[in-house]
């Protein structure tokens, strides 16, 4: 056990296992009251929750901005830069959302994360895509997620605990990881962008550079594009359950933040000990049809919830959910990390957490509309409807992709 443990370790740069800690660290603090903030944010407030809900989509909108700068600022001043940003402006959000309360307060802070949070992840995943080669990407980003689970297994627990005493403890917790992490990127990791690519590309130098002529080249990858489209699509029915569901059950049913804590963290659990089996299983096949599998169980897990009436019955929704995700992230981010050259990752990993970013703007945008005109079980069935199309349109994706390789087969390497 003890080599086997030594041979993994082995098979990475020390800076990627830097990264696995400080991963675990600003989780662990940042999970600790995110999954409630929509909770804390209408005791604060008193407000009907398609408003409430709008500061998650505020987020998320100022998210897809940042996502073109993150990928631009990537690719051109490096990811170490980016990421270092990106979680020390998270810390300091964090810090002072315990002392807001009104609606524009609210709405500066979850800015500031909109802008911080898209930073980090494409500069992280850029820097990880230069650091391990292909072959060893789908176990590297396995591993990521295990870690970050693993924390995240750790902060809703707590963070539920804090939260039903006093919630700037939670506060403190979140704020404190993101600046230790940031701290040790600082202090310990190298830059790993190799600008010496640029030159060696066909592409001159300074169209490789400018943001606007790099995203084109981006734009013009119809398959890609494609690809994030049916993405941001699929994805949100899942944050629909993760924004919404913590309000549904404590006002629908009564269940409390020291109670609900064990949802999300089920899911970190299940990351932790089942992502890296789960992997060892997909790697085997073919990205598409994986990612329409994942997606599939994600649309159920969504729409599982309006059948559900108790802790028991979320949970379960948690856990088929928690399958879609096993079997959808890392796969999709080998996809992204393959399809990207050289000297664009920034831009492709950019795109990607940019339909993530729709996902997460349009999601509570629907889900409130739904509760508020219609009932709070219509929020699950449209999420069911929502995944279920994009399982659809990846499932097409994959059957024209397929043929367009008959047609045009890959010269070998």
């Amino acid at each position: 056990m003890i080599y086997r443990l030594k041979a993994l370790y082995n098979n990475y740069p020390r800076q990627y296992w830097l990264m696995i800690t400080g991963i675990v660290i600003s989780t662990a603090g940042g999970s600790m009251i995110w999954p409630f903030l929509l909770i804390y944010a209408s005791g604060k407030l008193h407000l009907p929750l398609s408003t409430v809900a709008t500061l998650i989509s505020i987020n998320a909108g100022t998210g897809l901005f940042s996502s073109f700068l993150a990928g631009h600022l990537a690719d051109k001043i490096g990811r170490k830069v980016v990421m270092v940003f990106s979680l020390a402006l998270n810390g300091i959000a964090y810090f002072f959302l315990m002392r807001a309360g009104t609606y524009p307060q609210f709405v500066i802070l979850m800015i500031l994360i909109g802008l911080s949070n898209p930073m980090y992840q494409v500069g992280a995943d850029a820097m990880l895509a230069d650091m391990v080669p292909s072959e060893k990407r789908t176990d590297a980003y396995a591993i990521n997620r295990i870690a970050n689970n693993a924390a995240f297994g750790i902060g809703p627990a707590v963070g539920g605990f804090l939260a039903s005493r006093s919630y700037n403890l939670a506060f403190y917790g979140a704020s404190a990881g993101f600046i230790i992490y940031s701290l040790l990127l600082f202090f310990l990791a190298r830059e790993t962008l190799d600008k010496t690519v640029r030159e060696t590309k066909s592409v001159p130098v300074d169209v490789a550079t400018r943001g606007a002529e790099g995203y084109a080249r981006v734009f013009h990858d119809k398959g890609y594009m494609a690809f994030v489209s049916l993405m941001a699509i699929g994805l949100i029915a899942p944050t629909m359950l993760w924004v919404l569901m913590p309000v549904y059950a404590k006002t629908n049913f009564n269940i409390p933040e020291a109670m609900y804590g064990w949802i999300p963290t089920t899911n970190a659990l299940m990351c932790v000990f089942i992502q890296y089996s789960v992997t060892q299983i997909t790697r085997r096949y073919k990205t598409l049809p994986v990612a329409a599998a994942g997606m599939f169980l994600y649309a159920i897990g969504a729409g599982s919830v309006a059948l559900m009436t108790g802790f028991w019955g979320f949970w379960l929704s948690m856990v088929i959910l928690t399958f879609g995700e096993l079997t959808l992230v890392p796969t999709a981010s080998k996809y992204v990390a393959d399809s990207a050259p050289a000297d664009l990752r920034g831009r492709y990993m950019s795109v990607y957490w940019l339909g993530w970013g729709l996902a997460r703007t349009l999601s509570p945008l629907i889900g409130g509309f739904l509760n508020d005109n219609l009932s709070p079980h219509s929020i699950w069935m449209g999420g069911l409807l929502i995944g279920l199309t994009s399982t659809a349109g990846l499932i097409l994706l994959n059957g024209i992709t397929k043929a367009r390789l008959t047609v045009n087969p890959k010269p070998a390497a």
